[in-house]
Parts: structure tokens; C-alpha cells; sequence
């Protein structure tokens, strides 16, 4: 069943969901600033090349035979080719992404933004050679967000998106919509990768499927290894201290005392825990006292 906004309670104002979670936040300075990069470079020429084209060379994702190299699985999603692509992909990307990665918490986002991006990739390497002969290099983090758009149309299905900031339309019949346009538009003669759209979108959405069936958990993970990692013995046959005494996964969180049953004197700093709590795991892991506790501090405002 998906979760639309009457699955879930969200705090007033920018307190209980990030308004610019971190990964998005970065994501996007990435992305600028790789666009910045691209317009400076096509002013300057290396042996009377131009700098643009030497970046596209080494970091677009090119085809296979004609200077494909694996790091341009990732690299190609952090280009674009003017201001409207990085501008409507950024956009997307923060207007979809940023309830997804407060949901999913940042580390598994990050994960399921760069798989999409990665799984658009390779349907964009293997694909379109099997429809066309002239093939040139893909740029562009749209793959990777169409993928974002497949999770808000999952997890936010009957969530109302208005067009043109007037006609409103159900995300899971809009973005519906845009996944079967880019299926009619495969062969047209326009420079948009629609394989690597379709790639995007197949890949979040077999990742949203298998994670709701084995709910995977990235800070119980890291958070293992940071401890094995953290207790290597030193030199001197000393272990060194952990960094993290606790696990981000709910069942062993020890944020604060989640027993007490004085709800009244809850202070600010155990509500500003739980909403840190929020950006690292998602807030599908909070326990129904904190989800309690957040619902009574925005009663409160």
C-alpha cells in the first residue's frame, strides 16, 4: 500500500522534514559546481581543444568502443548541457527527493539516488546500439531522477502535484504519464536519452519493491562498521574508544531515554535528537513515543 500524507504525520514547518536534507543540499552544490566548471572550460582550449570536449571526453558516459570508462557510470550524472537541464533536473530533484531521503534517511538516498543514476547508465550503454549506429556521449542527472520520481509516485501516490501551480494531479498519474512518454519518444531523432529515463525509472522502482520486502537498513550497517573499524587494536595492543556508542536502527536507539512516561517536560534538545534522528534513518524509524512527541512540540508552535 503506498503512504500518502494521511499515512504519516508531518510536523509544521520546516522542523520534523528537512527542507534541504543534506544529501540533496549536496547534491545540488555538486552539480552547480560541475556546471560551472563545464561553462569555464569551454572558454579555454588544451593543444587547440577545447576544454569542454576533453571533459566530455573522460567524464560523459560514452559509448561502449568509443571511450567508455566505468567511472563514467558516475561521473556522467553530475553534467549537463545548459542552464534549463541543470535547472528543471536540480528542481526535480529537490521538489520529489527531499521527502524520499527524509523517509529512507540520507545514507540509503544517497545509495538509491547514485543506483538509479548508475542503472540509467547501463540501459543507455547497452541499449540504444541495438536501434541506431551513430551513438554519442550522455549527460545528465535526469536518469537518477526519474528514479527519485518513481519512489514519490510509490510512497506518495494519491500526494497532488499542481502543473503550472494550478491543475491538480495525482503523482502517481503524473509521473505515470512521464514514464510513458519517454516510452513513445524511444527512436525520435532529439538528443534526449529516454533509455536512460526508462533505465532510471525501472531501477528505483525494483529498489523501492525489494526494499519494502527486506527493508534494508544503511546506518545499521555503517554504523557496524564504523564500530569494527573504530576498534582496531592500536600499536600498543590497546583498543582504541568508538566513536558511536549507539546504533541508528530504532530497536537499539539510545538517543535518550525512550521509556520515560513524562511526555509534559520533554525538553528541546531530546526534540532536536529526534529530528537528527529523522535526517540520518528516516522518519519510518521513529517509535510512536517520539512520533508522539513531535505531534505535541508542533501543537505547541
Amino acid at each position: 500500500m503506498g503512504l500518502d500524507s494521511r499515512d504519516y504525520y508531518r510536523p509544521t514547518g520546516f522542523g520534523g522534514f528537512s527542507f534541504f536534507p543534506p544529501v540533496i543540499k549536496n547534491l545540488i552544490i555538486i552539480n552547480v559546481a560541475v556546471f560551472f566548471l563545464q561553462m569555464i572550460s569551454d572558454s579555454i582550449s588544451f593543444g587547440g581543444i577545447s576544454g569542454s570536449l576533453i571533459l566530455e571526453r573522460y567524464f560523459a558516459l560514452n559509448p561502449i568502443g568509443y571511450g567508455f570508462q566505468i567511472w563514467q557510470l558516475i561521473s556522467y550524472q553530475f553534467m549537463h548541457g545548459g542552464f534549463t537541464h541543470i535547472l528543471f533536473n536540480m528542481f526535480f530533484l529537490w521538489m520529489f527527493g527531499m521527502e524520499i531521503e527524509n523517509l529512507m534517511g540520507s545514507r540509503k538516498f544517497l545509495f538509491f539516488y547514485l543506483l538509479c543514476g548508475l542503472g540509467a547508465g547501463l540501459v543507455q550503454l547497452l541499449i540504444p546500439p541495438l536501434f541506431a549506429s551513430a551513438l554519442g556521449p550522455t549527460i545528465g542527472a535526469s536518469g537518477a531522477v526519474f528514479g527519485v520520481m518513481i519512489a514519490f509516485a510509490m510512497f506518495f501516490p494519491d500526494r497532488y502535484i499542481y502543473i503550472y501551480f494550478l491543475i491538480p494531479v495525482k503523482a502517481k498519474y503524473l509521473i505515470a504519464f512521464l514514464v510513458v512518454i519517454e516510452f513513445m519518444s524511444v527512436g525520435n531523432q532529439s538528443l534526449i536519452a529516454h533509455f536512460a529515463h526508462i533505465g532510471g525509472a525501472l531501477t528505483g522502482f525494483i529498489f523501492i519493491l525489494m526494499d519494502r520486502k527486506n527493508n534494508y537498513n544503511f546506518d545499521k550497517l555503517f554504523n557496524k562498521f564504523k564500530r569494527s573499524s573504530s576498534e582496531i587494536r592500536s600499536p600498543f595492543g590497546k583498543k582504541r574508544s568508538t566513536i558511536y556508542d549507539y546504533d541508528n536502527n530504532v530497536q537499539d536507539a539510545k538517543f535518550y531515554d525512550i521509556d520515560r512516561k513524562d511526555d509534559d517536560s520533554i525538553s528541546q534538545e531530546e526534540i532536536d535528537k529526534i529530528l537528527d534522528k529523522i535526517s540520518q534513518s528516516g522518519y519510518q524509524n521513529l517509535t510512536e513515543r517520539e512520533k508522539r512527541i513531535l505531534f505535541e512540540a508542533s501543537k505547541k508552535k
